[in-house]
């Protein structure tokens, strides 16, 4: 940017270490390392969503509930008899890489746990199917 405005006015273009130099002549700025951030996440940060924790907030004051009765539940999937890769020890006459035959089980469980806000927790439950 600095470039383009010089140009603009047919002066000479900065040099390699130009930026650092002027964050460090600006009391004002710093320099941080970026990380990346998803960007479902960040559509999330809007006022709608702090409202509604806010509106909680307020139902937790009003009606007295306690940390013993606000629970997170967490739910995962996974099929059975999947094989994952990795690590194999084989004899030196085997040629070519090392495979696993999975059963083709294509049945999925489904794990779920609870714990409340006073870090107790609910014993997780396995769903599987019949």
């Amino acid at each position: 940017m600095a470039n383009k405005l010089l140009a603009d006015r047919d002066a000479s273009s900065v040099g390699k270490r130009w930026a650092s130099n002027f964050v460090k002549r600006q009391p004002d700025l710093k320099t941080r390392f970026n990380r990346r951030y998803d960007y479902q996440r960040a559509k999330c940060e809007d006022l709608t969503i702090i409202h509604w924790f806010g509106l909680v907030e307020d139902t937790i004051a009003k009606y007295g509930i306690t940390l013993v009765d606000i629970y997170n539940f967490n739910e995962t999937g996974f099929m059975m008899g999947l094989i994952a890769s990795g690590m194999v020890v084989t004899g030196t006459e085997r040629r070519g890489q090392a495979k696993s035959a999975h059963p083709g089980n294509r049945e999925w469980v489904t794990a779920i746990q609870a714990i409340n806000a006073e870090d107790w927790a609910i014993a997780p439950f396995i769903a599987v199917a019949g």
